[in-house]
């Protein structure tokens, strides 16, 4: 009976500090709701109400209409999409080849591979500046891809170790003695079961370059090229800040990040069940 006793009490304070950090996490999104549904007027309210008045989807309405935010969405979800698969292909050819192959300097290079994420991004940016000014490549996508994917890469390259790893050696060396080359090995039998792994990895690496800001403010110069992070960052004008604007246009933002979550996330599930060696 006493341990009964002691493992309800366990649960329901588990659950209560999991509610009470739930709250704290959904609070701010709740407060970007109530902002983004109030007008021009009510915004500025003391005491501030999270409930409106008189609810209006105005906002929601002048983001397409009076902002070119169908396009900072289209150039977000051109850049993003195109770094993740580029990062996805290369960190998982280099986190295989890393946990499978022995060779002079590997461990140079995974530490080379760790330390370029120890440098903060602000140091970075006037280097990047100049090589994609001298490579007559600002205001482009080229130019954002190819600075996302330099960020991705390296520590996507250690997700991806770290899995392939944890995949049994003896199933590469059973399809050798089928005949399967190495390459083939990786992509019909090493891929599939790193799944999981590829789901996360893709995860990080499109939320990383969906929210990046200071790199696509500086190497975008035109309306055409911008991406959503700079689209909402304009919202903050010299005089006024439209703030029910800024709050719509940032909870339709993270949209394509939930879509993407909630799809990788449930593929990710499913692939967990895959069984690698029959013991």
């Amino acid at each position: 009976m006493i341990n009964k006793r002691r493992i309800l009490l366990e649960n329901s304070l588990s659950y209560a500090i999991l509610a009470l950090v739930g709250i704290a996490v959904l609070i701010p999104v709740l407060w970007m709701l109530s902002t983004s549904l109030k007008n021009d007027t009510e915004i500025f309210t003391i005491p501030p109400r999270w409930i409106p008045m008189e609810a209006t989807i105005a906002p929601y309405q002048r983001i397409w209409t009076d902002y070119p935010f169908a396009r900072y969405f289209l150039n977000s979800f051109i850049v993003v999409s195109l770094s993740t698969v580029i990062s996805l292909v290369f960190s998982c050819l280099a986190g295989y080849g890393a946990s499978r192959f022995h060779f002079k300097g590997k461990g140079l290079f995974l530490t080379f591979l760790l330390v370029t994420q120890m440098f903060p991004s602000i140091m970075l940016l006037i280097p990047f500046y100049k090589i994609i000014q001298t490579l007559g490549l600002i205001n482009t996508h080229t130019a954002l891809i190819m600075t996302y994917i330099s960020f991705t890469i390296p520590f996507c390259s250690w997700m991806m170790l770290g899995y392939f790893q944890s995949i049994p050696k003896e199933l590469d060396e059973a399809a050798a003695i089928d005949g399967c080359s190495r390459f083939r090995t990786f992509v019909q039998i090493v891929f599939p079961l790193s799944l999981p792994g590829v789901a996360a990895t893709s995860i990080y690496s499109f939320i990383t370059g969906w929210n990046e800001y200071m790199f696509a403010l500086v190497l975008t110069q035109s309306e055409t090229m911008k991406t959503v992070p700079v689209g909402i960052g304009q919202l903050i004008g010299q005089y006024k800040i439209m703030w029910n604007d800024m709050m719509a246009a940032s909870l339709v933002a993270i949209i394509p990040l939930t879509i993407i979550f909630l799809f990788f996330q449930r593929f990710l599930i499913s692939s967990l069940t895959a069984g690698a060696v029959k013991s």
